[in-house]
């Protein structure tokens, strides 16, 4: 008897059927090779926890809500030629996920910052981080319609605790009362716990702008968004716009002072 069809249902049972899709094309291996029994098992084995991480990385990467497929592998660096490639391929380790600190990206509209985020947000999912990306806009809707449905702790719980927060379009709507506060403790809760992405058009100066309403909440926000975060400074034209005769541009990367809490 052929030993596929009960091979079927008892690989069914281990959870184990995954090891069909490569049974035949291994077996053939392992009769052409003259491969020991171990050899063959080890081959199968390895499919497996192969096809199982391949898996997990494409539920992260449906759980990361990205716009699209953001990679640094394109990513136009040549249109930034002062951005410090070493600086964002030293992020794209996911190290700073491990410091449990921000990187806070900075720069004019149509700059490359979203790209840069989820090309980041990428680099995590493939390392096995949980990763979700979010507008500021979507951030404080869902937060609202948490409040309304009785499962805001939930939520809140929630985007405290995933690895690495993409928060997009920081400040591209002022934080007026509660979301301001809302945005405090999300923060909060998040400060040397996990790690955050921020995007925004506006300046580094100019973050406390996005709290228009209460300057001090503003200020206890920021001042843990910057402890030891890496800051990222893309200036230069939009790539959507037609292109210019010159790119007088010259983007900046530093590395945030580390500062006392407040």
């Amino acid at each position: 008897m052929h030993p596929i069809p009960e091979l079927n249902s008892l690989l069914k049972q281990l959870r184990l059927s995954g090891i069909l899709d490569s049974l035949e094309a291994r077996d053939r291996e392992a009769i052409d090779r003259k491969l020991a029994f171990t050899e063959f098992l080890s081959l199968l084995i390895h499919d497996e926890i192969a096809r199982r991480g391949q898996k997990k990385l494409a539920q992260r990467m449906r759980r990361a809500n990205f716009r699209n497929e953001k990679t640094l592998d394109g990513f136009d660096f040549n249109r930034l030629p002062g951005l410090n490639r070493a600086a964002v391929h030293d992020l794209a380790t996911c190290r700073f996920i491990d410091e449990k600190v921000a990187v806070l990206i900075s720069g004019p509209c149509g700059t490359g910052k979203s790209h840069l985020a989820q090309s980041l947000g990428h680099a995590a999912a493939r390392h096995g981080y949980d990763v979700l990306f979010i507008t500021q806009t979507q951030l404080m809707a869902s937060l609202r319609t948490a409040q309304a449905m009785g499962t805001y702790e939930r939520r809140l719980q929630y985007l405290s605790k995933v690895a690495l927060l993409i928060i997009d379009d920081f400040g591209l709507k002022p934080l007026r009362p509660p979301e301001d506060e809302d945005f405090h403790d999300l923060i909060a809760e998040r400060y040397e716990r996990t790690a955050t992405i921020l995007t925004s058009n506006l300046h580094f100066d100019e973050w406390g702008a996005a709290f228009a309403a209460n300057k001090m909440i503003g200020a206890a926000t920021l001042d843990r968004l910057r402890h030891g975060a890496y800051k990222l400074v893309l200036d230069g034209d939009s790539y959507r716009a037609l292109p210019s005769a010159s790119e007088a541009s010259k983007p900046t990367t530093e590395k945030g002072r580390k500062a006392a809490p407040p």
